[in-house]
């Protein structure tokens, strides 16, 4: 019997960006009794079904973008005689979606840390059952990943993760539902080991994998000393000591080293954090801006983050301590006008941040934002290849609408063609050139030149907002670009590297 675990995808482009973290971190759950799990992540290459035999076990871990690719892959493998086991994001919302259309044999729902020995030990003796619930395990008990199982030459990134959840309930996320609202962190020491090991491989950018790397604000702070809640102060107050332990170690390891992770903008009003994040060479963070005006926060329940000049000034204050931020912008919110295009780029380019995703709003499972629209849809006849609007993600991609919520006042052409207008102008070679100005030499600025093209050759033109011809042209020349250009993201090897006390 041997294992396989299987990251579904339906663009593959040779050499990908961020390694997938919960392949290994399975690959580690996997007892050594099974050997070596096969790892295969379709990014890189699609997956050989000649390689599966009667008998073995293929974990197959799906999100709701990738569920369709994962469904034919769990029913090929089945026809092979393989036990077929789904996990992840969307089989945890929709299990018995996984058992009838992806010829899953279990589901497990919740994290998979701790249960997957036991699935495998199930399925070997005959007694698997329909679903099991891994729950949400603690911080300590989060598995290191087996990066010993990596393919050589192929990723660029490698990814650790610090601490699970997010306190936050932004109406477009699910995480505050499926990873909870309370923060489960590891022990820094754990972390700074696998950084240790990955370093040791030669990976010099690691992206810290983290629902929200800030999960306790000054705000939450102010407040539980207002309300007077000394056991609620004291607990967020071990929360803030654990970020800064793990910072002050992380500031111990290679000069060379770089991080990057996910944060919320609150962490601009906090100095002392942003110089620790300094010291740590944290010098970048995904930061959900979500939208440039104020009504726009405040339909999707994020109206913690500012609005227009004051919006600009609290991006710079990343930059000001040396952290650049990846912006992520949605388009197709009900607030949304002709113009926000325009001003959003406009707003992008004149806050300094280095890179912008410019996203299509699309209500995902276990939101409220789906949950709103499937209760406003269910009267809807409205049937695409057999399946309803609200089951979108099983809609073949070439027959999806391009805009799945109806807007006040623009079209789906209008929401598409200002979304793809976006990129492009933030992604201009003149743009680009000028937001190079964050590094010093030539040679830096051209690198960040293609590496800005890299970035949205990957993920602007291969969204829902492109159509089939433009997302083949992308994935071609983001297979030609990213080969090369992963020289760039690693070092040579430090095979001696020890583990800072």
């Amino acid at each position: 019997m041997r294992v396989h675990l299987v990251n579904p995808s339906d663009v593959s482009f040779g050499t990908a960006v961020i390694t997938p973290r919960w392949l290994y971190v399975l690959a580690a759950a996997t007892p050594s009794e099974y050997g070596d799990p096969r790892v295969i992540d379709e990014t890189l290459d699609p997956i050989d079904y000649d390689s599966i035999s009667s008998g073995d076990v293929v974990g197959i871990g799906i999100h709701t973008s990738n569920a369709l690719r994962g469904y034919e892959i769990g029913r090929q493998a089945r026809k092979r005689g393989a036990c077929v086991i789904f996990g992840g994001i969307h089989p945890t919302l929709y299990p018995e979606e996984s058992r009838e259309l992806g010829a899953a044999h279990a589901v497990v729902k919740g994290d998979g840390d701790l249960v997957w020995s036991t699935v495998l030990e199930h399925s070997k003796a005959g007694t698997l059952l329909d679903t099991y619930d891994g729950g949400r395990v603690s911080g300590a008990a989060f598995q290191p990943a087996r990066w010993d199982l990596l393919p050589a030459d192929r990723y660029m990134w490698g990814s650790v993760q610090t601490l699970r959840g997010c306190p936050k309930h932004c109406s477009f996320c699910s995480v505050w539902r499926t990873d909870g609202q309370q923060p489960r962190q590891r022990a820094a020491d754990a972390v700074v080991r696998e950084i240790v090991d990955l370093r040791r491989m030669g990976f010099r950018f690691i992206l810290l994998s983290d629902d929200n790397f800030y999960p306790v604000t000054m705000e939450d702070l102010m407040l539980a000393e207002r309300q007077g809640n000394t056991a609620r102060l004291e607990a967020l107050k071990e929360i803030r000591r654990e970020r800064f332990e793990l910072m002050d170690l992380l500031a111990k390891l290679p000069d060379d080293l770089i991080f990057y992770t996910q944060i919320t903008m609150e962490a601009a009003e906090d100095p002392e954090f942003l110089k620790a994040m300094n010291r740590a060479k944290i010098r970048g963070a995904l930061v959900g801006v979500e939208s440039v005006t104020a009504e726009g926060l405040k339909a999707v329940f994020k109206d913690f983050n500012y609005a227009g000049d004051k919006l600009v000034e609290r991006l710079k204050e990343f930059r000001k301590h040396g952290v650049h931020i990846l912006g992520s912008f949605i388009f197709g919110l009900p607030t949304d006008k002709a113009d926000t295009f325009g001003a959003t780029a406009e707003l992008a380019q004149k806050a300094d941040i280095a890179f912008a995703q410019f996203v299509m709003l699309t209500p995902f499972p276990g939101t409220v934002d789906f949950a709103k629209w499937e209760e406003k849809m269910a009267s809807d006849p409205t049937r695409i290849a057999g399946f309803p609007l609200t089951r979108y993600w099983l809609i073949p991609s070439h027959q999806r609408p391009k805009v799945y919520t109806p807007h006040p006042s623009l079209t789906p052409d209008d929401i598409r063609v200002g979304t793809q207008a976006t990129w492009d102008r933030f992604y201009s070679v003149p743009a680009i050139w000028e937001r190079a100005r964050i590094v010093k030499s030539l040679k830096a600025k051209l690198l960040f030149v293609l590496i800005s093209k890299l970035y949205r050759q990957m993920y602007a033109n291969t969204g829902i907002a492109t159509d089939s011809a433009r997302r083949t042209k992308s994935t071609f020349w983001a297979r030609l670009i990213s080969r090369p250009c992963r020289k760039l993201f690693v070092a040579s090897p430090m095979p001696d590297l020890q583990v800072p006390n």
